[in-house]
C-alpha cells in the first residue's frame, strides 16, 4: 500500500483547478441558470475553527440516525472523527482519503468519469480540484449488504466542505447508503460543494439518501451522477429541508438494456429558503425505465425552482420513462418554477412529463376541523402527507422513519 497521494490524483486536481480558473461563472442569462439566484454564487473562504476534544465528543453524540446501521462514519470539515463497521470482509467501504493510497487503480477506474452537464461545471472543477474526503465504498459480485450505510457530514465554522461519495456495486450485489449533511451550529454560514459518483453494476441494486438539514445561513451545491447497467436498479433520494440556498443537480444514465431508475426529492422550504434542482434522465440503451417523482411543500416567501428533460437517444426503443414535479404552495407569497421537458430520437417510447402547483383547499381544512384539528395542525398533516407518497418509495422501514424524522423536524420548526 502506498503512503502518497497517487500521481494521478495529484494530477487530476491541478488540471482541475486551471479548469476551474478557465470557465466563467455562470450569468442570470443561461439557460441552465434561469431563476436561479446568482448572487449566491458569490462566497470567500473562512477560516474552518479548531475543536477541542470535547467539542468533537458532543458532535459524534449528536450523530444519530438509524438504529443499527451496517457502518457508520462521522465527517467535520471532511476529517474523519468517527468510524465503525460491521460489513463483510470482502466489500470496501472506507473513507476516500484512505481508499486514494489503498486502492488507488480501483478509485480511479470511477472517480469523476461523467460530464458535468447541467450547469455547475465550475463548481464540480473547484471540487475535483478541492475534495479531500469523503466515502468510497466498492461492493463485489454477488454481495449483498443488510441494511444501511449510515454517513454524517458536519460542517463547523464558515468552512467550505467538499465531501465525496464514490459507490460502485458489482454483479447481483446490494447496498444502501444515507449521506447526512448538517452544521455545528445554527447561525455560522458554511459552505458545502458535494458529489456523488454512483455505479450500479449488471443486476445490481444501489439505493442512495441525501439528507440536508445545514443551518438556515448555509449554502450548498450538490451533484449526484448515477450510471446504471444492465438489468440494475438505482433509487435517489434527495430531501431537502435545511440551508438558505440549495442546488441540487441529478443525472441519471441508463446504459443497459432493463436499466431502472428512480429519481426522488421532498423539499420543504420556508421563510426566504430557496432550492434548486436540476435534473436530467438519459436513456441510452433499449428497454430502459425511468421515474422521478419530487414533491416542494413550500412556505413564507420561499423559492424553488425545477428543470427536468428525459432524453432518449436513437436506437433507445421502448424505452419507458415518467416525470413528475408537484408544488404544494401554503402561503400567498412563495414561488414555485417548474420546466419539464422531452427529448425524443428513438420510436416505440412512452414518455411523459407534468408539473402541478396548488394550495391546500378550504375543504381539507374544514374536514379536519370537522375533527377536531386546529387549522395550523390541520395545514401540516396535509402537506406531511404530500410528501409522504415520495418517502414511502424508498420501499425501507428504517430509511423511511429516518427521513421523515428529518420531515417532522421541519414541520415542528414551521409550526
Amino acid at each position: 500500500m502506498t503512503t502518497t497521494i497517487p500521481a494521478w490524483f495529484t494530477a487530476r486536481q491541478q488540471a482541475a483547478q486551471k479548469r476551474y480558473e478557465s470557465i466563467p461563472a455562470p450569468k442570470r442569462g443561461d439557460e441552465q441558470w434561469r431563476f436561479a439566484n446568482i448572487k449566491q454564487l458569490t462566497w470567500s473562504a473562512g477560516v474552518s475553527p479548531t475543536l477541542e476534544a470535547e467539542e468533537i465528543l458532543r458532535v459524534i453524540s449528536r450523530s444519530t440516525g438509524l438504529e443499527k446501521p451496517a457502518a457508520k462514519f462521522v465527517f467535520l470539515n471532511d476529517d474523519l472523527i468517527h468510524s465503525e463497521s460491521h460489513l463483510p470482509e470482502n466489500a470496501i467501504c472506507l473513507p476516500f482519503a484512505d481508499a486514494l493510497l489503498s486502492h488507488s487503480d480501483l478509485v480511479e477506474e470511477y472517480f469523476m468519469k461523467q460530464e458535468t452537464r447541467l450547469g455547475s461545471a465550475k463548481f464540480v472543477a473547484l471540487h475535483e480540484a478541492s475534495v479531500k474526503n469523503g466515502l468510497f465504498i466498492h461492493i463485489p459480485d454477488r454481495c449483498e449488504i443488510e441494511g444501511s450505510i449510515e454517513v454524517h457530514h458536519w460542517i463547523s465554522g464558515a468552512a467550505i466542505s467538499f465531501p465525496h461519495t464514490l459507490i460502485v456495486t458489482g454483479k447481483s450485489s446490494k447496498v444502501r447508503v444515507i449521506d447526512i449533511f448538517r452544521s455545528v451550529d445554527e447561525t455560522t454560514p458554511g459552505l458545502g460543494i458535494t458529489y456523488k459518483d454512483l455505479f450500479a453494476g449488471h443486476n445490481s441494486s444501489l439505493d442512495y439518501v441525501a439528507i440536508q438539514d445545514l443551518n438556515e445561513v448555509s449554502r450548498l451545491i450538490a451533484i449526484n451522477e448515477t450510471s446504471t447497467s444492465r438489468d440494475a436498479r438505482s433509487k435517489s433520494f434527495i430531501l431537502n429541508t435545511g440551508a438558505a440556498w440549495a442546488r441540487n443537480e441529478s443525472f441519471s444514465q441508463l446504459i443497459g438494456p432493463g436499466a431502472h431508475s428512480d429519481m426522488l426529492s421532498v423539499s420543504i422550504p420556508h421563510r426566504e429558503q430557496e432550492y434548486d434542482q436540476r435534473t436530467l434522465q438519459h436513456h441510452v440503451s433499449e428497454s430502459t425505465y425511468s421515474d422521478l417523482l419530487y414533491k416542494n411543500t413550500l412556505y413564507g416567501h420561499s423559492k424553488t425552482v425545477f428543470s427536468g428533460l428525459i432524453s432518449v437517444d436513437e436506437n433507445a426503443h421502448h424505452t419507458d420513462a415518467y416525470q413528475t414535479c408537484r408544488n404544494l404552495l401554503m402561503t400567498d407569497d412563495c414561488e414555485a418554477n417548474s420546466m419539464p421537458g422531452l427529448e425524443i430520437n428513438a420510436d416505440q417510447v412512452k414518455c411523459s412529463h407534468g408539473s402541478t402547483s396548488a394550495q391546500v383547499s378550504d375543504e381539507e381544512i374544514f374536514y379536519l376541523q370537522a375533527r377536531g384539528i386546529d387549522p395550523v395542525r390541520a395545514r401540516q398533516l396535509i402537506a406531511r402527507g404530500f410528501s409522504v407518497e415520495a418517502v414511502q418509495r424508498l420501499e425501507n422501514e428504517d430509511a423511511e422513519n429516518l427521513v421523515l424524522t428529518f420531515v417532522d423536524a421541519k414541520f415542528a420548526r414551521i409550526g
